[in-house]
């Protein structure tokens, strides 16, 4: 029982160590690094894009079938970190959540009420004994008539905001202070450079130069405001542009 100061108070989720703490949950911010992968959103003047890397775990799966970037509504898209299966069961309730909403209210789901949902759903496991937490974190971005572009996240311990840059992962921390610098600069942020300046987040961060088919990147702009996911081609445009800058 004595395991350094956790002594026992790990053993359920719903009981707080002395100095306040739930161990379970924080464990559950462990288990998204996992995966090893890093994701970045930025959001821009006009736009929102979601990058993470895509990893393929065995030469025999099939690649096509492996993907971090799902789709929940026309306009709103998602980038997940963590468990692959917390993932899925997640993004599945996400979807749930948006169709029984567009049921009641008839039209679709605005990006900040369903994040707030998908938090308060988390924060739900937090206090039941019979569940735990979902170790993923969800980087959401959707666009609205009234507030355009927007970049939200939610983390497994029900906290959710909305953000102009954010990451999630291993490489959290650099990747957060990078987008610092680079938010305090208030450049113009058109689609190309809100592309580019994720890109060079993850490559800086992670010291690689990437190939296409080891990036996955989702955006939304105003010219087409419904999520989609960037081929390859318009993947390898933006890196050789970003390669002939530097």
């Amino acid at each position: 029982m004595s395991r350094g100061t956790s002594a026992g108070f790990d053993r359920h989720i719903t009981i707080f160590s002395p100095e306040g703490r739930l161990y379970q949950v924080e464990y559950a911010f462990k288990a998204i690094n996992q995966g090893g992968l890093t994701s970045v959103g930025i959001k821009g003047t006009d736009c929102a894009v979601v990058i993470t890397q895509k990893k393929v775990p065995d030469k025999l799966i099939d690649e096509s079938s492996v993907t971090q970037l799902h789709q929940i509504t026309d306009d709103v898209g998602c980038v997940m970190t963590g468990l692959p299966a917390d993932s899925r069961a997640q993004v599945q309730r996400a979807r749930y959540e948006a169709a029984v909403w567009k049921y009641k209210h008839g039209y679709d789901i605005p990006v900040d009420m369903l994040c707030r949902r998908i938090g308060d759903i988390s924060q739900v496991y937090t206090q039941h004994a019979e569940m735990r937490p979902l170790g993923c974190c969800m980087l959401l971005i959707g666009w609205n008539d009234e507030d355009g572009a927007q970049l939200y996240k939610a983390d497994p311990a029900g906290y959710y905001s909305g953000y102009k840059a954010t990451s999630c992962g291993v490489k959290q921390m650099e990747a957060n202070s990078f987008l610092e610098k680079k938010v305090k600069k208030k450049a113009d942020w058109t689609f190309n450079h809100t592309v580019e300046t994720a890109i060079a987040c993850l490559s800086s961060i992670l010291s690689a130069d990437f190939k296409p088919s080891e990036i996955e990147i989702g955006v939304i702009t105003a010219d087409h405001p419904k999520f989609r996911v960037l081929t390859e081609k318009e993947v390898d445009d933006h890196l050789i542009a970003l390669a002939e800058k530097d």
